[in-house]
């Protein structure tokens, strides 16, 4: 691996590009800093890995880049559009089309089967994936018609991704996908993560505090105390299967 501060092995022009991105929250009378001034540059078609440990503003960073929190300070740009400056119209629409989002609690619908949370996220996207095709791809077609009670935490891990990948977003943020699992799942999970990005050119972002999925990006982010402190390039990814924690 390399310091790498800008290049990413996809090149061309950032499909995001944030700059001085700070966020601060007021408690009481203390100010905490999540974010001190944040540059980052995120490629089409490149899978990426955020690592640092808890506290230290991976979630916050995630958030701003999905349009679910808005910074303090510092820009925000998707395709060279300002998300910063965006109202919640643009917003919602930004997070409607542009990005999907797979968390470490899967929130799934309990009283809505496996196709129907999928359906729910497809119906409000532009141009989505058909889900037959995506039930397939994780799997789980045969599970369709359960409800999330009825699935393994890793299926419902699963189908929280299919519903994010429905949506057919450019790019698809995913807070410790893998947290909640055991090894044998997490990888599967991983796999399907690194396979999006590579078979439809789709930029993934995984955050963790998990150094040993960093192997399997790109590039790593490093973050702590609410600041990049280096940036890895890469140059031999492993595959998803051999990533071991």
């Amino acid at each position: 691996m390399k310091e790498d501060q800008k290049e990413s092995t996809k090149g061309g022009t950032p499909i995001i590009t944030g700059r001085n991105l700070k966020k601060f929250y007021q408690m009481g009378e203390v100010t905490v800093k999540a974010l001190k001034g944040v540059d980052v540059d995120i490629y089409e078609g490149e899978l990426i890995v955020i690592l640092g440990p808890s506290g230290s503003g991976k979630s916050t960073l995630l958030n701003i880049i999905g349009g679910m929190d808005t910074p303090t300070e510092g820009e925000l740009y998707y395709r060279g559009s300002p998300i910063h400056t965006a109202d919640p119209k643009e917003l919602t629409q930004y997070r409607r089309n542009a990005v999907g989002f797979v968390f470490q609690s899967f929130n799934l619908i309990p009283s809505l089967t496996a196709y129907e949370n999928i359906l729910l996220s497809a119906q409000i996207a532009q141009n989505p994936l058909p889900i037959e095709d995506i039930l397939k791809k994780i799997g789980l077609l045969e599970r369709a018609n359960h409800f999330p009670p009825q699935l393994s935490g890793g299926e419902q891990q699963r189908i929280a991704i299919a519903r994010a990948l429905a949506k057919n977003p450019d790019i698809l943020l995913c807070d410790e996908p893998t947290g909640a699992l055991d090894i044998e799942t997490g990888i599967q999970v991983l796999k399907l993560l690194k396979e999006f990005s590579e078979e439809y050119e789709k930029t993934v972002v995984i955050i963790t505090h998990n150094t040993a999925i960093g192997k399997m990006a790109g590039r790593i982010f490093y973050l702590r105390d609410g600041e990049i402190t280096r940036i890895l390039h890469n140059e031999n990814p492993i595959p998803p299967e051999k990533v071991t924690w």
